[in-house]
């Protein structure tokens, strides 16, 4: 029975953790659900408030910039439009 526990366990630690921007932005939204349904006593209020703050705030910190992906898109269409006019 033991080798069952130590195989589970090695298959556990090859694969490697993910954590996404989908599942931060997830996470905001429990909290928020939680809380509209009274979850949350008062006094824990303040860090469960902190915790959101912050991962709202590292999500959106790390999606590109709205101007970034309009260049990318601008300059992969005018690769198209030279590579159709040759």
């Amino acid at each position: 029975m033991s080798e069952e526990v130590n195989t589970t366990e090695a298959t556990e630690e090859a694969a490697p953790v993910q954590l996404s921007l989908a599942d931060l932005s997830a996470a905001v939204q429990i909290i928020d659900a939680a809380s509209k349904r009274g979850t949350f006593e008062g006094a824990e209020l303040e860090s469960v408030g902190g915790v959101r703050n912050r991962l709202i705030a590292f999500v959106e910190a790390s999606q590109p910039a709205p101007a970034e992906e309009e260049g990318e898109e601008d300059s992969d269409s005018e690769v198209a439009e030279e590579a159709s006019a040759a």
